[in-house]
């Protein structure tokens, strides 16, 4: 991922301007299609607070004619017909107000909107805050900002079903396939390394939701997409205040809303491999409680075939509850607090074991006997609690507390006849005799090592997030605070068990003692803080923010030749402090034409099995970009580059490193990219 191309810079700054010469170019939807040069303009503001409106819509219904407030509130829309027309302004959370004007032909027209503030109960996209964002444009964000809707794309659509495919519509984001399902995610940001989404901060409803993100983040557990309403996707400077990793980016998962109103919807499909997925939610709203009941399951016989006819496919069950309780709608302060209930089930005949490049050639979707008996067994609970407080337009809270359980044993081939996949399927020649157990042919006692990985995980924690809101008609400032403190675990009581290959069948010949290969606990205690505040002056938003980052890291080790834990026979600690700045700045060039850029500085803690001389992983990002829309179309360009003074590498199974999950210094790398995306 690393370069060094002295053109690319000079690329970058071509592509953004040539973004900037496409917004001048194009005409904007329904401009020229009137003769006169008449105008219509104005400020929005909430009513209770006269604070200014960022994102409300402003429309002209009969002409089909719409904009948006910018940072300040203000408006305009040309090219009118000098006539009388009626202009309607919304935006989430408040009441809908219509105006009436007389356009006066080559003058400009005034007209003002105060809107009245509506209860809470709202559904913007926006990470750890999504009930505050009270009209915020995506657009206007110093930074790569990305969402995902579910209403975006048809029914029965299966797009939602797998992640990978879904995030390959964000630019900037690499996906690397594993079983063809997307059931453990590998998603990386700008060059990151995608090795089980490692180095991404992935939240669902703004709560950290890996197995233990601290202590041994890798995905092994990721939410079902399929139940999701949102993904929203945060890169640059924009992501700063989402930890603990802030290089490459953070993924946030949206679950489905409370509804309005008694809302019930159910999907049944079948697909090709006997796949069936089934879907139902059901949920209402009173004026003082509202209800949510959801579940999404998926089961398929797989595309790939084991030789003897051994099962291939998988099993997922999803359920989720989720129940509120409010205030009456009118208080000064508004308060309400959800409660969220989750359990996930899979059971997945996978495997680590490939295929010889021969075997590849001839049948690519074939598994060799000897997989026949893996299996991932896996089950996920989730508790939330979330408050949320609301004064006015100026002053809100949110905080909430979260626990998340995971176990997993994924009983997988290890070795066969005392050596390792890699080196047999790479040199079939030099392991005939190893290859040609793997293929089902018959073998001595023991020759077959399976490996239960079995592996239990904790996270819990509470998080709070204030946000405070003042200025003047002419400075506007959005400030957040907010703070966590989080522990988790990862239990490892790992064995193997023997096996004989017998007329392509393998019989269990020796079982292994719980414990023998791993017996360890990880665990991580952190403090985080970050503030953030949004500065609007004119066309200009300048975003500054630090995050402070405090984490305790250990791991002890137990003996292997018994499963009854006595003292650890090693323990390492390790204890990793940053302060971490970030700065974004954008700027309005034109109606729907921002140029935006930043820097920050990127964090990811070292695990709690490093050497002492491994060091957290650090660089400086920086970017800069354009986005626009004109005519229906929407364009965007953002050039990156992440200095890393140090990048962290991790020995796992999957990398072909090992299964020691151990980090270690990579030391100096370059990352250096350009993101170019077109919706229309």
């Amino acid at each position: 991922m690393s370069t060094r191309n002295s053109h690319t810079p000079s690329v970058i700054i071509r592509l953004v301007f040539a973004v900037a010469a496409f917004a001048v170019v194009v005409p904007a939807r329904g401009a020229g299609q009137q003769a006169t040069g008449s105008s219509v303009s104005g400020v929005v503001t909430a009513r209770s607070s006269g604070l200014p409106l960022r994102g409300a819509v402003v429309e002209v219904p009969d002409l089909g004619v719409r904009t948006r407030t910018n940072a300040m509130g203000h408006y305009r829309m040309k090219n009118l017909p000098a006539r009388s027309l009626t202009l309607v302004a919304r935006v989430l959370g408040h009441e809908e107000q219509t105006h009436t004007v007389r356009i006066r032909e080559e003058t400009g027209t005034r007209a003002d909107f105060s809107l009245v503030e509506l209860p809470v109960r709202l559904r913007a996209i926006e990470v750890l805050r999504e009930r505050t964002e009270l009209g915020r444009r995506l657009e206007d964000n110093p930074g790569s900002v990305h969402v995902i809707a579910r209403d975006d794309f048809e029914p029965h659509t299966l797009l939602f079903d797998d992640v990978h495919q879904l995030l390959r519509r964000v630019p900037g984001v690499n996906v690397q396939e594993e079983e063809g399902y997307g059931l453990r995610p590998n998603i990386g940001m700008r060059g990151t390394g995608s090795e089980r989404s490692a180095k991404v901060t992935v939240m669902e409803d703004g709560v950290l939701i890996a197995p233990a993100p601290y202590s041994a983040p890798s995905a092994y557990y990721f939410p079902v997409t399929g139940r999701m309403q949102a993904v929203e996707v945060r890169k640059g400077s924009s992501q700063i205040k989402y930890g603990p990793w802030t290089v490459g980016g953070a993924v946030n998962l949206v679950s489905s809303s409370i509804p309005d109103a008694l809302s019930l919807a159910a999907d049944v499909v079948g697909g090709d491999n006997s796949t069936r997925k089934f879907t139902g939610r059901i949920g209402d709203s009173y004026a003082n409680f509202g209800w949510l009941v959801e579940t999404y399951q998926l089961e398929s016989d797989g595309f790939k075939e084991v030789d003897g006819d051994f099962p291939a496919g998988f099993d997922i069950e999803d359920y989720v509850a989720k129940a509120r309780f409010n205030t009456s709608p009118g208080t000064a302060v508004y308060q309400e607090l959800e409660l969220k209930l989750a359990h996930w089930d899979e059971r997945s005949d996978e495997t680590y074991l490939g295929l010889a490049d021969s075997d590849f050639a001839q049948t690519p979707n074939r598994r060799y006997a000897a997989s026949q008996l893996d299996v991932m067994k896996a089950d996920h609970q989730q508790y939330q609690a979330r408050h949320f407080l609301r004064a006015g337009e100026r002053f809100d809270v949110t905080t909430t507390l979260y626990r998340n359980d995971f176990k997993r044993n994924w009983y997988k081939l290890q070795s066969v006849l005392g050596t390792g996949l890699h080196s047999v399927l790479s040199s079939p020649s030099e392991f005939a005799a190893a290859l040609d157990v793997l293929r089902g042919g018959d073998s001595d006692t023991d020759a077959l090592h399976v490996r239960a990985n079995k592996r239990k995980y904790f996270a819990q924690g509470i998080q709070t997030v204030v946000g405070i809101r003042f200025g003047t008609r002419t400075v506007f400032h959005q400030i957040e605070l907010g703070a966590r403190y989080h522990h988790d675990q990862e239990d490892r009581l790992q064995h193997e068990d023997a096996f004989q290959m017998v007329s392509g069948r393998m019989i269990q010949t020796t079982a292994g003692t719980p414990g023998s290969q791993a017996n360890r606990v990880s665990e991580a205690t952190a403090v985080s803080l970050f503030a953030q505040d949004e500065v609007a002056v004119g066309r200009f938003l300048v975003t500054p923010g630090i995050r402070y980052e405090h984490v305790d890291l250990t791991r002890e080790d137990y003996a292997t030749e018994t499963p009854v834990r006595g003292a650890p026979k090693r323990v390492r600690d390790n204890t990793v402090t940053s302060l971490l700045l970030g700065l974004g700045a954008s700027y309005e060039l034109a109606p729907r034409l921002r140029l935006f850029g930043g820097v920050h500085n990127g964090f990811g803690p070292p695990g709690p099995g490093s050497d002492e001389d491994t060091e957290a992983e650090r660089s400086v990002n920086y970017e800069v970009g354009a986005r626009v829309e004109r005519g229906g179309l929407e364009a965007e360009v953002v050039g990156f580059f992440n200095d890393y003074s140090n990048i962290l590498g991790a020995a796992t199974l999957s990398s072909g490193q090992g299964a020691t999950g151990e980090q270690f210094n990579g030391g100096d790398v370059d990352v250096l990219g350009v993101e170019v995306s077109l919706n229309a």
